[in-house]
Formats: structure tokens, sequence, C-alpha cells
């Protein structure tokens, strides 16, 4: 009989003293690639370069007037305004001129294109937030307070510092201008929309004075009751288009309900399927088709080893012939399974509750609709009739002679100019009074609150971070490598795996005679080589620490 090899039979299950003796055997696996990531990692955390983030804090100053006595002829949105003052501030030419003026980017000014370091400062180096706090701990909702930071990241902080410093100058001179501008443009037109109604009252009392003049004396007064009736009618007529209107918005809104809900009874499907059926029966002769092809292999592998009346050989091919007949019986009994015709489902109580709401719902949305269009026709009824009145009215207004329905036309528009004049005046006054109270910079403004900070520590990188993370990932590495070698390795390592695998009984072992002077060359050699693999190490690790150290100072 031939022996079995050994990658046939299973492994026997290790204990606490097989693990220490995998990690005697493998040390050099687990602290090679542990020690080679952390040298790499240190190297990569001090060659790294700094990053300092500078920081200012500009806070939204109220007016020191309040609004309901002066208020302001400006946007009063003020995020709005912060991100205008942002897109102006951020543009190429501003950048541009920064990174001119504070000679920034040099490495990659030689290696990129302009507009691509310009973007890059845009998207990465600058910082604009606003500047949450916490109203209320309990709930621990952030609320956001009437101030934002602005903040730069470079690799220089006392340059980082520089640069916030002149992108918040650049922030309150753009606000102050482009509030001024504002409040300016509004002032001068509305100054020049009452020159333009004042101009147009004079000429209304003009026109209504020499009327009155040529026809002093010849005033129908018996005719004010008509008109008064006709404004009257006139104001029901807009109240009851008003209501018109009312009524065929809520209609539509009504009707668009209608449709989400048949949108959504359309859509409402049983999701009872047999698909999943399908793919159990799939998986199960999947799975018996696995079984039968390791069956062949490992008889392909036996016969290639032993004869045909070998035990083994024979269970392996009584196990292949139940495993087909196995699969036979399955594909068999789901043949059987199938419906000559589609089987009824019981439909899902909860899809047929939420269909009977839905048809609820319809319901009670076509009861609304209808009681709208009854709405909608009483009141074209009273349109109608309201109608007749006025065609009345007018009728008889039109009998009088064609001066006196000049002299109304021309009282009718003194009215309205008058009004608009009267709304353009108070407007004017109160944006020049907005205007008066910006130049004497007691309105809204920007107002820096913290300085731009000098960093003392870099924002990035996380050196103790990346150096755990480094060793971390040489440790598993160096793990995994000493877990292979040890599947790869079939030899027995000690006396269990000889009585697992022989079964038979151990009577005596005899070590491992080596010569004692190849033990200590061997030993000399792995010494030497670890040590200059640790002096190297520490000479690169150490020689990164002192160039970053030389660098920074």
């Amino acid at each position: 009989m031939q022996p079995q090899e050994s990658n046939a039979i299973a492994r026997r299950p290790l204990d606490v003293e097989d693990y220490i003796d995998i990690l005697r055997r493998h040390k050099g696996w687990i602290f090679g690639p542990l020690f080679a990531a952390l040298v790499l990692s240190v190297v990569v955390a001090f060659l790294w370069p700094d990053t300092y983030v500078s920081v200012a804090t500009i806070r939204v100053v109220p007016p020191q007037v309040p609004e309901n006595f002066v208020p302001a002829n400006v946007n009063t949105d003020v995020q709005g305004r912060v991100n205008s003052l942002i897109q102006l501030i951020l543009n190429r030419a501003s950048l541009t001129n920064i990174i001119n003026t504070h000679n920034l980017y040099k490495r990659e000014r030689e290696r990129l294109p302009l507009d691509d370091v310009i973007e890059n400062m845009r998207l990465y180096d600058i910082k604009c937030c606003p500047l949450l706090q916490t109203a209320n701990t309990q709930r621990s909702e952030r609320t956001q307070y009437p101030a934002f930071q602005i903040g730069f990241a470079y690799n220089n902080r006392f340059i980082a510092q520089k640069v916030t410093t002149d992108l918040v100058a650049r922030f309150l001179e753009e606000n102050v201008r482009e509030v001024s501008q504002q409040t300016v443009s509004t002032t001068q037109f509305l100054r020049d929309q009452w020159d333009t109604a004042k101009k147009k009252l004079d000429d209304i009392e003009q026109k209504l004075s020499v009327f009155r003049t040529q026809n002093m004396g010849r005033l129908p007064e018996e005719q004010q009751s008509n008109y008064q009736g006709l404004n009257a009618m006139q104001g029901q007529m807009l109240t009851l288009n008003t209501s018109m209107n009312r009524v065929n918005q809520e209609k539509l809104l009504y009707e668009n309900q209608l449709r989400i809900f048949r949108e959504q009874l359309s859509n409402l499907k049983d999701p009872n399927s047999t698909d999943q059926a399908q793919q159990q029966k799939n998986e199960k002769l999947a799975e018996k088709d696995r079984e039968i092809e390791q069956y062949e292999n490992a008889i392909a592998s036996a016969r290639e080893r032993y004869k045909e009346s070998h035990p083994d050989v024979q269970r392996l091919a009584n196990m292949l012939a139940a495993a087909k007949k196995q699969r036979e019986a399955i594909v068999k009994q789901e043949e059987a399974k199938k419906p000559d015709a589609p089987v009824a489902r019981t439909p899902n109580p909860q899809i047929a509750r939420e269909q009977r709401d839905l048809n609820v719902a319809m319901q009670r949305i076509q009861g609304l609709v209808q009681a709208k269009d009854l709405e909608m026709d009483d009141y074209k009824k009273q349109s109608g009739e309201l109608e007749k009145t006025i065609r009345l009215y007018q009728s008889r207004i039109e009998s009088v002679p064609v001066g006196i329905k000049e002299y109304d036309q021309l009282i009718r528009e003194r009215d309205l100019a008058r009004r608009d004049y009267e709304d353009l005046d108070r407007r004017l006054n109160a944006s020049a009074m907005s205007t008066a109270l910006e130049n004497r910079q007691q309105g809204e403004r920007l107002e820096q609150l913290d300085p731009p900070s000098i960093p003392q520590t870099p924002t990035q990188p996380k050196r103790p971070l990346i150096i755990a993370i480094g060793a971390g990932i040489g440790l598993i590495a160096g793990i995994c490598l000493a877990g292979a070698w040890e599947v790869k390795d079939t030899a027995l390592k000690n006396l269990k795996d000889v009585r697992a695998y022989t079964q038979l009984p151990v009577l005596g072992s005899i070590p491992l005679l080596e010569n004692d002077l190849i033990v200590r060359r061997r030993k000399r050699l792995a010494w030497l080589a670890w040590s200059t693999a640790g002096l190297v190490g520490v000479i690169i690790m150490s020689g990164s620490v002192v160039y970053y150290f030389a660098t920074k100072l």
C-alpha cells in the first residue's frame, strides 16, 4: 500500500504551544515586514512637509440704529452677501496678485500651469466657513451665528498668517465698497423715480385746474352716487375674481393630489414573486454540481496513486454515484413541482389595505373637486349679475357730457399719481437716511473679531497616526507571510504531528544533530544580518527626523 500524501489528510487542530512554535520558527517573516513598514512610515511621516493653518474670525456687526427706525436699503441676506464677497475675492486676478505678492507655490508653479495652481489654492488651501456654536447643549442643536472664519493653509506659518491678513483686508474692503455702491445706487434710482412721479403729478394737477376753470358751475354733483355704486360693484367684482382664482387654484391642487394618488395606486404592486423559488432551485443544483465535481477530482487524484480495488477509490466512486442520483432526484422533484398554469397567490394584506386607503382618499378628493365645481358655478352666476349691474352704471355715466368723464378721469389719474408720489417720497427718505447711516459707519458692517493667528503646531500630517498605521500594516503583512509559509510547509514539526498523522505510538525521539561550527556560523550570520538591517533602519529613521527638524528651523 502506498503511503498517503500529507495534503490528502486534514491537518490536526493547533494549540497554544503550536502557535508559539510557529512564532519561533517564522519570527523573521513577522518582524522583518514590521520593521520595514515602521521605517517606511517614519520616513514618510517626517519627509511629509508640515501644513500650518492661520485662521481669522469676522463677525457681522448689527446696525447702531434699530431697523424699525431706519430700514436698510441693501440686501439683508448676510449669508448671500458673504458668499458673493467670497466669489469676488477668490477670483483669478485676486489670487494671482496674492501669489505674486507673497511668492507662493514656487515648486508648483515650476511644474504646473498657473490656472491649476490657482484652482488648487482655491479648493484646498483657502477655507471660509460660518462659525457654528451649540445653542442648546441638551439637544446638541447647532445654530449659525452671524460670524465666519477665513483660513489659509501653507507650509510656512508666517506666510500663512500674512496671506490670511491679506484675505481679511480684501474681504473687509470689498464689503465696504459693495455696501456703499448698493446703497448709493438704490438712493439714486429712487430719486430718479421720485422726480418722474412728481413731474407726472404736477402735469395732472395742471390739467385738472384748467378743466375746473373752463367748466366752473357746470359739474354734475348728482352723478357722485353713480360713481360710488360703480366703484362698489367693481370692488365686488375684484373680490369675486379673487375668490374664483382661489377656487380654481384649490381645484388644481386637488386634481394634482388625485393624480398623485392614481400614480401611487398604479405603482403599488404585490412583491410576491417566483424568482426566489427559481433562484433557490438553481442554487441547490449548482451546489450539487460542485459536490459532483469535487468527487470526480478526488477520484482522478486517487486513481493516479492507487489501483481500482483500493478501498478509497471504491468509496469515492460510491459517493460520486450517490451524488449523481441525488442531483437527478432534485431535477425530477423540481420538474414535478412545475404547475401547468400560474398559481393564484393570496394578495398581500398590507398592499390591499394601502389600495383601499388610496381609493378612499381618491373618492374624498373627487368629492372636493365636485364641491369646487359647484362653488365655481355659483361664483360665475354672481359674476354675470355683477357685470349686468356694472354695465347699467356705465350706461348712466355715459349719458353725462364728455367733459364730465374727462374730469373724473383726471381725478382718478391725480389720485393714482399722488399715491405713487407719496410712496416714492417715503422710500426715498428712508433710503437717504440709510445712505447717511452707512456713510457714518453706523449701519450693518463686517468687523474683524479675531486677528489671523500664528499657528504653533502643524495640522498635517498626523505623524503618530501615520507611524501607527504603518506599523500595524507591517505586522499584519508579517503575520500573513508567516501563516502562508506555515500552510505551505507540510513537514512534521514535533511528536504531536508524528502521533496524529501516523496513528502509531512513539517509543522515543532522536534530536537533530548538527555541527556546532555550522550552527554558530548560522547564528552569527543571522545576528549580523538583523543588526545591519536594524542599524540601517535606525540610521534612515534618524536621518529623516534630523532632516525634518533641520529644515523646520
